[in-house]
Order: C-alpha cells, then structure tokens, then sequence
C-alpha cells in the first residue's frame, strides 16, 4: 500500500476530464480510499476469525464448510464473503487512481461528478451508464437521456 502522501499520475487525456471537476484533488481520494480499505480489511478479518472460531466450537457433526451447518455458520460466511467484495472494490478503485483512471466511467470515458464519488468512493461508471444498464438502451432514451450509446 502506498503512502497517503503520494499523489497519482494522471494522463493528459485525463487531467482535461478531472481537471473540470471542482473538489475532486487525488491526495484526498487516495486518502479516503486507503482508510476504506483498512475499515474492510479489518471487517474482513473479523468476520473470517469469527467464522472459524463458530466452526471449531461446532460439535454436532457438521463439516466446516458444510452448506447445511447451522445458520450462524452460513450467516457468517455471507457476510464474508461480501466484505470479502467490498474489500475487492476499494482495491480496484485504489489501482484505478494509481492507473490515472479513477473517476472516469469504464464504459464511455465521462468524468465521474465528484459528488456521485462522495457518495460511493468505489464507483466505476458516471449514473447515464448506469441508468443504461439498468433500463436498457431504449428506455434510457425514451426518458431523455443521451441518445448516444456508450456500448
């Protein structure tokens, strides 16, 4: 993990697209990412330690892994394997910084606004692809979006 001090890279197709973006100053991203990513880290191992310590106290026959154990085994292992992604997301948004990529949509290139960012530091797409991809191409037209296709 890189120090919070460093400051990403970015090419000079990218500057011109987060340059445009008021607030959005790389240090404080990586800052705020690399503090997420200690929170899931952390959560990760919570959740992982408290899933073998509840499968080592199990006497009833069941198997660790075992998909009919107690509900409290496999409650555990959800979690898990959630924060497990969530932890994978925080790590991609991190190398997408490093990369100079961070902020931009992965499916048209568009600036991400800063303050769909705040709200989700993660976020890989602007909200017209994500509205595309949760209508379809034609109703995200039909409600006035841009009649461009990202796709």
């Amino acid at each position: 993990m890189k120090s919070m001090r460093s400051v990403a890279v970015l090419p000079a197709s990218a500057e011109g697209k987060l340059g445009r973006q008021p607030g959005l100053v790389l240090p404080a991203w990586r800052a705020l990412l690399e503090g997420r990513w200690q929170q899931r880290l952390s959560t990760v191992t919570r959740l992982s330690v408290a899933y073998h310590d509840a499968a080592e106290r199990l006497d009833d026959g069941h198997r660790q892994g075992d998909q009919t154990g107690p509900p409290e085994l496999r409650r555990l292992m959800r979690e898990t394997v959630a924060a497990r992604r969530a932890l994978s997301d925080t790590e991609e948004a991190l190398a997408r910084l490093s990369a100079g990529t961070y902020g931009l949509c992965e499916q048209c290139t568009a600036a991400i606004p800063a303050s769909q960012l705040a709200g989700e530091p993660e976020t890989r797409y602007c909200r017209r692809c994500v509205r595309q991809a949760a209508w379809g191409p034609e109703l995200a037209t039909c409600r006035g979006s841009v009649s461009q296709q990202p796709w």
